[in-house]
């Protein structure tokens, strides 16, 4: 670079960055999340950023989503460190699109130090080579949930997964919302009862998902043109348009099995259907908070039986904020063995943009502290400072000034940064072992012992 040549320091195009205020409600809300996840015994673990690109290409070609990249070949003076570490230099790798096949890829890779049916979470960022634009990100950070068993897995974990749901969306208090659920063998029996090949049916639930992107006429259009007749794709707009509350739905679909032909997978997906809301019933999840949603489809390959799309009423647009659903061969890529899955994905940068965006959501104060110390003269630094380690002992969150500059600018800081009290020790208050407490959201200013401050400050913390 030539001198005096500007360096570019903006952010590459999606990925993002956070202010103190955004941070900390995303480290706020995956308080709660977390939370939440180990209240149902769900154990932390994290994978790799990078895997190879065979892994990640497993199962379901996510080719439009993967960022690609090739292991650095290694200058001449490290050349016996790239022989002995095996790399060649030439293996492809990327950056992990999801957190669910490197899951697959983890416990193949663990599979004897794992105790089974095996409950994690992560939390980790993931990348994806899309298109950047507003609410959509190449980097973000996205909150999962899996349990992975060996050969059977109880469809009550399927269960557990809206009444997860339910807990961190009422915690979070973002407003009324409503979880969809649906079985894809539903979908897939009901297809085969038309006739349709077993070779068109993954295409044609791809197609019904995108049903509320594009509508009904373009789904028509869609699976016209993957060879389903007109007569079939107006049975399949009516199928997947079925609605009414969820027992009605059931009972309808309990009746279709039995008028149709070839629907032996249909009532199975029916009678899972079943099962799954039942128990989410006695898990007590609110009537109010699930539906069954014969659209609901989801895209990728690998998902076999329940799903769900989670919706915020009067928010629509901004699409799911919470999905997943049930696999059956996923893990079974690596170690040819039956590990049926169920999981849940929270998209939370995604969600944050899109929530702050619409005002549902409100970033929170730039510091954490709750109280700042000001600095009235330099000489008495020793009882600042003492006084500050004595409230942050207390359990309250300290801001030491060691500036001098004047009152009300300090005030003025304090403010700024949304913190609520200001202690004011001059000399006669420490000679009297005193200090002003100044609550800069009501204007009040009082008098408190040094001893009685913590409890005092607690009193008022609002």
């Amino acid at each position: 670079m030539a001198k005096g040549d500007k360096i570019n320091f903006s952010t590459p195009s999606g990925f993002p960055e956070f202010l103190p205020s955004e941070k900390r409600l995303e480290l706020y809300l995956l308080d709660i999340i977390r939370r939440v996840f180990e209240s149902y015994g769900f154990t932390p673990i994290e994978t790799p950023a990078v895997e190879r690109l065979e892994v990640l290409q497993a199962k379901g070609n996510q080719g439009d989503n993967i960022i690609y990249g090739i292991d650095p070949i290694l200058p001449p003076n490290r050349q016996a460190e790239r022989d002995k570490s095996g790399e060649t230099g030439s293996e492809a790798r990327a950056l992990k699109f999801d957190q669910t096949v490197p899951l697959a890829a983890y416990i193949a890779r663990h599979l004897n130090e794992l105790t089974f049916p095996f409950a994690r979470y992560q939390t980790d960022v993931v990348f994806r080579g899309e298109r950047a634009k507003d609410g959509r990100f190449r980097q973000f950070r996205q909150c999962d949930i899996d349990v992975v068993a060996r050969h059977e897995l109880s469809l009550l974990y399927d269960a557990q997964m809206p009444a997860i749901i339910t807990e961190i969306f009422e915690a979070i208090n973002i407003g009324d919302f409503l979880i969809r659920i649906n079985n894809r063998k539903v979908l897939t029996g009901f297809f085969k009862s038309l006739g349709i090949a077993e070779n068109q049916i993954k295409s044609c639930i791809g197609i019904v998902d995108t049903l509320e992107k594009i509508g009904e006429t373009k789904v028509k259009q869609d699976l016209e043109k993957e060879g389903i007749s007109a007569e079939q794709a107006q049975k399949i707009i009516e199928f997947i348009k079925i609605d009414g509350a969820v027992d009605e739905i059931l009972d309808k679909l309990k009746h279709l099995a039995q008028n149709l032909s070839e629907t032996e997978q249909l009532s199975l997906g029916v009678t899972e259907l079943e099962t799954v809301i039942a128990g989410v019933r006695n898990l007590g999840v609110a009537e109010n908070r699930f539906c069954i949603d014969l659209s609901i489809a989801r895209g990728l390959d690998y998902y076999t039986g329940t799903v769900y799309e989670t919706i915020l009423l009067g928010h629509e647009t901004l699409g799911s904020i919470c999905s997943g659903g049930r696999y059956e061969e996923l893990v079974g890529v690596f170690l040819g063995e039956k590990m049926p899955g169920v999981g849940i994905s929270i998209g939370l940068t995604r969600l944050i943009s899109r929530l702050l965006k619409a005002g549902i959501l409100n970033t929170l104060a730039a510091t954490t502290a709750q109280v700042m110390v000001v600095n009235m003269q330099e000489d008495l630094m020793p009882t600042y400072l003492k006084v500050s380690q004595h409230l942050r002992q207390a359990g309250i969150n300290v801001i030491t000034n060691f500036d001098k500059r004047p009152l009300g600018k300090q005030f003025q800081l304090a403010d700024k940064q949304g913190i609520q009290f200001c202690v004011i020790i001059g000399s006669e208050e420490a000679a009297a072992q005193k200090s002003s407490l100044k609550d800069l959201k009501t204007g009040e200013q009082v008098e408190v012992l040094l001893e009685n401050l913590a409890e005092e400050v607690k009193k008022r913390l609002t």
